[in-house]
């Protein structure tokens, strides 16, 4: 099956690329993540994947478009469901690159991460495979998922830190002071 295979980012490539190889796939990368934040860490991916991609003869198309704006569009006043948006936005982008491309089926690697909400992607990858035609090839990487992380280690890989959009990077720095404690002064005693 010719397959194409949504990319975030070059660790969590290696064992979906890995795992659909030995299935006897040919397939393609897209890397597409308008998400992520700031623009400096989604050139920092995308240089990561690259070169994994040349060392691994691993096809990539590289979506240039940095739509930061449309991802923040959608999910202000709706940051509780933001991963549905991002997701949304992502897989519904990689069915259509699919279905013009001539693939059997597409996928992504956010299903390696155990951090990712399984259920919403398959879900929406389905929905889009629906919509666009083309279906969408769910697989549980998640198994691999320490295998890939020792990998990248040893391949000296940039791994980021969190997630990708501004708001998991605010959860994964952010830590707030306890309250009543911010622009107290102390109290002297007489």
């Amino acid at each position: 099956m010719k397959l194409l295979l949504h990319t975030c980012c070059g660790p969590c490539t290696i064992y979906p690329l890995d795992y659909l190889r030995e299935q006897g796939h040919t397939v393609y990368g897209y890397f597409f993540n308008p998400n992520i934040h700031p623009y400096t860490e989604w050139q920092r991916r995308r240089e990561t994947l690259e070169k994994y991609a040349a060392a691994m003869d691993f096809k990539v198309i590289f979506n240039e478009e940095y739509r930061l704006e449309e991802f923040l569009q959608m999910v202000v006043y709706r940051e509780s469901r933001r991963c549905r948006f991002c997701y949304a936005m992502r897989l519904k982008q990689a069915a259509r690159v699919a279905k013009k491309g001539g693939f059997d089926a597409f996928s992504t690697t956010l299903l390696v991460s155990p951090y990712q909400k399984h259920d919403l992607i398959r879900e929406i990858g389905e929905t889009a495979g629906d919509e666009c035609g083309v279906p969408f090839y769910y697989v549980d990487f998640r198994p691999g998922y320490r295998e890939a992380t020792a990998r990248s280690r040893e391949l000296g890989m940039y791994r980021q830190q969190y997630c990708g959009c501004i708001y998991s990077e605010k959860e994964r720095y952010y830590r707030p002071r306890q309250k009543g404690t911010a622009g107290q002064c102390p109290v002297q005693q007489s």
